[in-house]
């Protein structure tokens, strides 16, 4: 089957129109006909191989919504016309303890979507049934795709916590994926603060879902908040005063990160100590929780805020995003 895809042929290069071949389909998997494609920054490191793992030619790619177009012998509960959607994996082994015990996000042995293969800015990709999700009925298909990325990344560690409607939380970066946490943790019942460090952006971050906005780069707003927040959750892949950040945690409360912060992470022992706070982290989460995650969307209409390109001006897109000028997902309609 012939794939026309978009590809950047080597490190940091724009991308170009490239096609291929995909062999016969295997006995266990799906082929998805791509309507749209979300753009992340996890799309932007492999283009510019900042993790030391991409191939070239390379098609990035990986929150994708479509409709399956050819099923393998053996694929279980997924047949041509359905809707569905795939994200980061693309398949996992399906018999090591991790994905017996339902965390195949953890499987060691898994396959990403973009890591070695083809992804999703192209007309048609292909997967494992397992880990192509059928959309739930009424499901906006036009902004479901970075669910599959950026909102099961902010949506595991509220269950992973034990997160409760009754809690405090805090995010920390209102971007592609803080201010998705926002609008999952407002409709999870918690009273939510948005630490920013543009309290310009106060009103804006309030109608996404914001009880109170806090000036994290402003000690004394900091300090007007200490011991009183059960969770935290950190989108942002910078290094910051996290000392200060533990001491707006209640006793036993957490700070989980699921930005990819480079530079270690300063984290004083008796900060957690004294109040029995923990420090976590987590990559997306596990096939079934993706399904939970998007039944919960429907029922609270919670979409990411999404602007949308045309798959064949990928490479504005990437300007656009490159730019941080996105507000606050990009998709590719295909």
């Amino acid at each position: 089957m012939n794939v026309n895809a978009y590809a950047a042929n080597s490190a940091g290069e724009k991308l170009e129109k490239y096609s291929y071949e995909l062999p016969e389909i295997g006995k266990e998997q799906v082929d998805i006909k791509v309507h749209y494609c979300g753009l992340c920054h996890s799309d932007v490191s492999m283009i510019n191989n900042d993790w030391g793992q991409s191939q070239y030619p390379l098609v990035p790619g990986h929150e994708i919504v479509g409709e399956i177009i050819a099923v393998g012998s053996e694929v279980k509960g997924l047949e041509k016309g359905d809707k569905v959607g795939m994200g980061w994996f693309s398949a996992s082994c399906m018999h090591c303890n991790q994905c017996m015990d339902g965390k195949q996000h953890l499987c060691s042995d898994s396959e990403a979507t973009i890591v070695g293969r083809h992804g999703g800015f192209a007309d048609k990709v292909r997967g494992h049934w397992s880990w192509t999700t059928k959309l739930p009925d009424g499901t906006d298909m036009s902004k479901a795709g970075p669910l599959f990325c950026g909102g099961i990344t902010v949506f595991n560690p509220i269950v992973l916590s034990g997160v409760q409607p009754t809690d405090k939380v805090g995010v920390i970066g209102i971007g592609g994926l803080g201010h998705m946490a926002l609008k999952f943790l407002k409709a999870w019942g918690c009273e939510v603060t948005s630490f920013t460090s543009n309290k310009d952006k106060t009103e804006a971050l309030k109608k996404m879902g914001a009880h109170n906005v806090v000036d994290s780069t402003n000690s004394d707003d900091l300090e007007s908040i200490a011991g009183t927040l059960d969770f935290i959750l950190n989108t942002t892949n910078v290094k910051l005063d996290w000392d200060a950040f533990l001491t707006t945690l209640a006793p036993q409360g957490k700070l989980h990160t699921v930005g990819a912060v480079l530079e270690p992470m300063e984290i004083p022992a008796f900060s957690l100590i004294g109040g029995e706070k923990s420090v976590g982290g987590s990559p997306l989460g596990s096939i079934a929780l993706t399904r939970k995650m998007l039944e919960f969307c429907v029922r609270h209409d919670i979409y990411p805020t999404v602007e949308e390109f045309e798959m064949e001006n990928v490479n504005e897109a990437l300007q656009h995003l490159h730019d941080g000028k996105a507000r606050f997902r990009i998709v590719l309609k295909a």
